[in-house]
């Protein structure tokens, strides 16, 4: 049985005018993950999310739960999964945990880096590259992708 990959990537603009814990600096949908994805990389999936990690990676955002201060769009195209059964797992990860990662660190085998497997270069990188833009834009802490399995 395969493995989908749903989510959103969002950023909080006001956070960077006005702190992150304004009333106005609240979370806003930037782009659904389907419009960036091209298909599913387990080998990725497990190395960011300890989805089917057969792998031996060490997960960098694994099982954290959908986040309590979701945007409204992103609340909306989740409820649209019905959750669980439907959905096997949600988390997110903000670009500022992506841009401090090791790159270089090696699942179990130690054969296989992040990058290879998650880098720009492959699967990942119109994600990283849309999360590296806003980031530029509103702050590393302020950009997020969230994500659920189904």
């Amino acid at each position: 049985m395969s493995t989908e990959v749903s989510g959103m990537i969002e950023c909080r603009p006001g956070a960077r005018l006005w702190g992150p814990d304004d009333e106005e600096s609240v979370w806003h949908a930037a782009i659904d993950l389907f419009l960036l994805n091209n298909g599913n990389a387990y080998d990725a999936l497990a190395c960011i999310f300890g989805i089917r990690n057969s792998f031996g990676f060490r997960p960098l955002a694994e099982g954290r739960g959908f986040p309590s201060d979701a945007s409204e769009d992103l609340q909306t195209g989740y409820a649209a999964y019905s959750g669980p059964p439907d959905v096997h797992g949600t988390t997110w990860i903000t670009w500022a945990e992506l841009a401090s990662t090791d790159w270089q660190e090696t699942d179990s085998s130690g054969t296989r880096s992040r990058e290879s497997v998650a880098g720009d270069k492959i699967h990942c990188g119109p994600v990283w590259s849309v999360m590296r833009t806003l980031s530029e834009l509103h702050g590393a802490g302020n950009v997020r992708l969230v994500a659920w399995f189904h």
